[in-house]
């Protein structure tokens, strides 16, 4: 075992900062180590023992919390990425729905350790704009992970509306004005806003229905209760196929490639866009060997061609951006969106 010489005061207390023990095999009965060479060693074991964590990790199950109601888009996609995490590392990776900003604040004041994880939409980047006070900083209390899909949404109503296209809807609405409604999962979110820049660039005026989650309000549009709403393919397609909701447009600036004979909004709506995207987030301080672990995997697994696929049926393709990169896009984001809500109006507190 290592021996250290009386006169290496301070290089023992170094080393046992370390708290490791080193065999080493020497010729000799005593054994000084220089200062310098003895700061070399610790650093490099200081560096090594996390990078050794971070490889181990997950030893226990990962709770993912989904600020999105069960059955949404987030919550399908987030499952969907979740198995293959669970399969590929064996630990269980456990969906915990906790829609809206109780969800952002339960994942902000976890322990930054790895075993919470935040899958979120874009309304991360939007409730920063129309809320003054939230009980967590975005910026602050969070480290993005990797941007996992960036999605393009639909515009639906029900197949009672005398209305087949963008242009027939806003005609329709403007010799109404204040008659029709549309849906979304609450204030502030995502789709509400979506919706709401398609009213306000289309110069129509109808009532906002706000709802607990969007699947509530999907379902009082299939029920005839509202007119039309935004929403993912992935909570409103399959009512498409079936007949019960009636699709008009993509809110992407370009036609889908999974659905190249649905127009764009912004066909018959001059510069109306909205990208839907989905990403994974950590507590802040959260160990930077485990934040490239969970982005290196995540990256893997989107690019595998069933994950592809399913992404494509609902509209969604796959990104696994580095963590840098979805910090960029997500202050890019969050920009935008106070500009729309400037403009709107729109406050909720």
């Amino acid at each position: 075992m290592l021996r250290l010489h009386r006169q290496s005061n301070i290089g023992t207390h170094l080393f046992c900062q370390v708290n490791v023990c080193v065999p080493v095999i020497v010729n000799h009965s005593s054994f000084i180590i220089h200062h310098s060479s003895l700061i070399l060693l610790c650093t490099a074991l200081a560096t090594a023992l996390p990078q050794a964590r971070a490889q181990q990790y997950p030893t226990k199950p990962v709770r993912v919390i989904v600020p999105s109601a069960a059955a949404g888009g987030a919550d399908i996609v987030a499952r969907a990425v979740m198995q293959k995490l669970s399969e590929s590392w064996g630990q269980q990776f456990v969906v915990d729905n906790r829609p809206g900003i109780i969800g952002a604040e339960t994942a902000a004041r976890a322990a930054p350790d790895g075993y919470t994880i935040m899958f979120t939409t874009s309304a991360l980047a939007v409730r920063d704009s129309v809320y003054t006070r939230l009980p967590y900083n975005t910026a602050r209390d969070f480290s993005p992970v990797t941007q996992v899909v960036a999605q393009s949404n639909v515009l639906v109503t029900h197949p009672s509306l005398p209305v087949k296209s963008v242009k027939e809807l806003v005609a329709y609405a403007n010799a109404k004005p204040g008659e029709l409604n549309y849906g979304s999962g609450g204030n502030g979110t995502s789709n509400h806003l979506a919706a709401e820049l398609f009213c306000i660039l289309a110069g129509i005026k109808v009532v906002h229905v706000p709802y607990k989650g969007v699947p509530q309000a999907i379902t009082d549009l299939m029920a005839g209760r509202l007119h039309f709403l935004t929403g993912s393919p992935v909570s409103t397609l399959p009512q498409v196929k079936e007949g019960r909701l009636r699709l008009l447009a993509v809110t992407t600036p370009k036609r889908s490639l999974s659905m190249p004979d649905v127009p764009t909004i912004a066909e018959s709506v001059p510069g109306y866009e909205f990208t839907g995207w989905m990403g994974m987030f950590v507590p802040a301080t959260t160990p930077r060997e485990v934040i490239v672990r969970i982005h290196r995997e995540v990256a893997r697994i989107v690019q595998l061609p069933d994950v592809k696929q399913r992404f494509a049926v609902d509209a969604a393709e796959a990104v696994g951006s580095m963590p840098e990169e979805f910090a960029v896009f997500l202050k890019a984001e969050t920009a935008r969106w106070t500009r729309v809500v400037k403009e709107a109006g729109i406050r909720l507190d």
